[in-house]
């Protein structure tokens, strides 16, 4: 799929959301950031780091699983028939997937509290764990406001988004109120102010619930070494989107099997090792491989856990 293609994916489920519970008054919003500053205190980080271990173990510590975006030719449920296949036990949904026929087809973000229920039962039918969530967001607070319901109901830790520059501020308090962590990700110049670094870093200075989803092969699009970013970025990373690309500096390729591209894992395993990190690591696919992706999933999957036994 084109940059364009996928951003018309985002735009299209903005464009399509309801309200889940009804209008969400602007007295309600003041009511959460009121109580952001105590819940800021008594929760602690997305568990991406742990730099007091002396000891870390990336086979025990690393949580290995799929971005549903990697299935998005499918409906949820058949997506998470296609995770069960792969031997991993993480996901990482995201706002804009179709629900199912049972849901009438319609994308998560459009769903009502029932409809999310049901989407978590079949994750806990399947014995997946769901601990993030991907949420488009928007310009304004309601759009927040109802992504973020959506990620209180699926129960996650984190929500997985890049917020607009000048909502940084209003989106911590409100990750605050809700409980949440914000891992800001990163896509390419030209879609994404993102794309550095360094402007991950300006954003989580000063706003306590943010970090950063690491995603390994959008960088080298921008030019980016993923061993570079990922030491700039040491101590913030909540979690990393799995992928590769096969060069630097084209932001129209699409992205190749792990291992197969440009980006030198063994360094970026062996320098969130020496990190201490012990978030989520989700295998993501953009490319779709015909007639699926699970062969180069399970393929990723055998791949990462020889690496990991290599580590010093």
């Amino acid at each position: 799929m084109s940059p364009q293609g996928h951003y018309e994916i985002y735009i299209s489920s903005l464009k399509k959301m309801k309200s889940l519970t009804g209008t969400i008054t602007l007295i309600l919003f003041s009511i959460f950031v009121l109580q952001s500053c105590n819940n800021a205190q008594q929760n602690s980080r997305a568990d991406s780091t742990d730099t007091t271990t002396s000891a870390m173990d990336p086979e025990k510590d690393w949580k290995l699983g799929i971005a549903l975006w990697t299935f998005h030719t499918v409906s949820f449920p058949q997506s998470l028939d296609q995770v069960d296949s792969c031997g991993v036990q993480y996901i990482e949904p995201n706002t804009f997937h179709r629900a199912g026929a049972e849901l009438k087809d319609s994308i998560i973000s459009q769903l009502s509290p029932d409809g999310i229920q049901k989407l978590k039962s079949l994750i806990e039918k399947k014995g997946l764990k769901c601990e993030s969530l991907y949420v488009v967001g928007d310009s304004t607070m309601k759009s927040w406001i109802q992504q973020f319901t959506i990620a209180k109901e699926f129960g996650v830790k984190y929500v997985t988004t890049e917020p607009p520059l000048n909502m940084w501020d209003k989106v911590d308090s409100l990750a605050g109120a809700y409980g949440l962590k914000v891992a800001i990700h990163e896509h390419w110049p030209g879609f994404s102010h993102y794309w550095n670094p360094d402007t991950v870093l300006l954003a989580i200075k000063g706003h306590p619930n943010f970090g950063a989803c690491a995603d390994l092969g959008h960088w080298p699009k921008s030019g980016i070494n993923p061993v570079d970013a990922v030491k700039k970025l040491a101590g913030h990373i909540f979690t990393i989107h799995l992928k590769d690309i096969a060069a630097y500096n084209n932001i129209n390729l699409k992205d190749v099997p792990v291992g197969t591209g440009v980006v030198d894992f063994p360094a970026v395993f062996q320098e969130l090792k020496d990190q201490h990190f012990n978030g989520n690591i989700f295998i993501e696919r953009d490319a779709e491989d015909q007639p699926s992706n699970v062969p180069s999933v399970i393929q990723t999957v055998k791949y990462y856990h020889d690496q990991l036994q290599k580590l010093k």
